[in-house]
């Protein structure tokens, strides 16, 4: 596992292929991925505010997209964690369930960093060949390469 703590996203964070019953169990999984990373330090803390934050606006977005976040004192880095599912799984979006799920982790005191994060990913995510190229993508290193590329550039 990696200890780089300025990668946005590495293939640590990374699951292809995710199955997972519910939103709950998607962002278990991927939170359980930043965790063995070093990025969270209480699993449980995060993801009681994430599902807080989910509790006041669904974080699914058209286009089978789901982007659970949260600041929390529990994490050291900014980092988002990326899962593609071939079932997908409702995150509240209009649309239907999300095939590609990003759980953004920013830390409590990290003014608007996930803002920033969030909002650079929802302006790539707008275009079709980025959610195509995560969606076509076979290892988690391709993954994290085109995250990296295109979100954190």
């Amino acid at each position: 596992m990696t200890t780089d703590l300025t990668s946005l996203t590495t293939e640590d964070f990374v699951i292809i292929g995710l199955e997972a019953a519910d939103k709950a169990a998607a962002t278990r999984a991927l939170a359980e991925k930043l965790q063995a990373a070093g990025r969270v330090t209480d699993l449980e803390g995060y993801l009681a505010d994430v599902a807080r934050r989910e509790e006041q606006m669904a974080t699914g977005l058209p286009g089978g997209i789901g982007i659970p976040h949260a600041r929390s004192a529990h994490v050291v880095a900014p980092s988002v964690a990326v899962a593609t599912s071939a079932t997908g799984v409702d995150f509240g979006a209009d649309d239907g369930p999300a095939t590609l799920i990003f759980l953004i982790a920013a830390p409590d005191g990290a003014d608007d960093a996930h803002l920033r994060i969030i909002a650079a990913l929802a302006r790539r995510l707008m275009h079709e060949e980025f959610r195509d190229a995560l969606r076509a993508a076979t290892t988690e290193a391709e993954i994290a390469a085109v995250i990296t590329k295109e979100v954190q550039a």
